[in-house]
């Protein structure tokens, strides 16, 4: 089936980029065919470490975001990676709403899942109970926990919000923490997280820095296999 995929979060800095690289990443490394979307305008990281793949788009042009959903049918099996840029939900649910995109998607064969990413702050949850306030059940949606901004989700335990998010179908996937001086020789870099397994460049990383990459890439690829990406 062909997919789209909206990785968000609205807060800026809880990872959402790093969730769109992955998701990359994973694609490339499993021969999956699939295209990027960058919506940010001033550094967008898919632009940056993945640039053959990926591309700009407006967020708050209609026939910009319409060339997501064009590009979702060129192949029967092709993915949509979107890396939506901080205060970016209300242009997309206006657009998804005006253009009925939920209640076109079974026609065209076309699945849609928005990957949450939440770091362990109240503003996550805030969030994460506006989105499900706007699609409830009706939107295919992946809780990313990202344990690199935190790892004491007790907030969002405690708000009530996870239930409800798991009773309206959602399921979860902690991103989890990856040693802080290998991100930085990572993104210093520029590199994509296979480049950065194989070694050389002026930002070389040591045999097991290169190793705890290689780990985190393996549990995080059975983390998204489980989900089905």
């Amino acid at each position: 089936m062909r997919s789209i995929h909206w990785v968000g979060g609205e807060k800026g800095g809880v990872g959402k980029s790093l969730m769109a690289r992955l998701l990359a990443q994973y694609c490339i490394d499993h021969e999956l065919p699939f295209v990027g979307f960058d919506t940010d305008k001033s550094h967008g990281a898919l632009m940056r470490f993945y640039a053959d793949y990926a591309s700009p788009v407006v967020i708050d042009r209609y026939e910009s975001l319409d060339r997501i959903v064009e590009a979702a049918g060129t192949e029967p099996e092709q993915r949509v990676i979107v890396d939506l840029a901080a205060q970016t939900q209300a242009a997309l649910e206006q657009w998804m709403e005006e253009s009925g995109l939920l209640d076109i998607a079974p026609e065209l064969d076309l699945r849609i899942r928005y990957w949450h990413v939440m770091d362990s702050g109240r503003d996550s949850v805030d969030l994460l109970r506006a989105l499900l306030d706007r699609f409830g059940g009706r939107l295919d949606i992946v809780l990313v926990l990202n344990q690199l901004r935190g790892d004491d989700f007790g907030i969002l335990e405690q708000s009530g919000q996870k239930q409800r998010a798991l009773e309206l179908g959602a399921r979860f996937m902690p991103l989890k923490r990856l040693h802080e001086a290998a991100m930085i020789k990572i993104d210093a870099a520029s590199s994509s997280f296979w480049a950065a397994t194989q070694g050389g460049g002026a930002h070389e990383m040591g045999i097991l820095e290169r190793q705890r990459v290689k780990t985190w890439l393996k549990n995080a690829y059975q983390d998204l296999s489980d989900l089905g990406v």
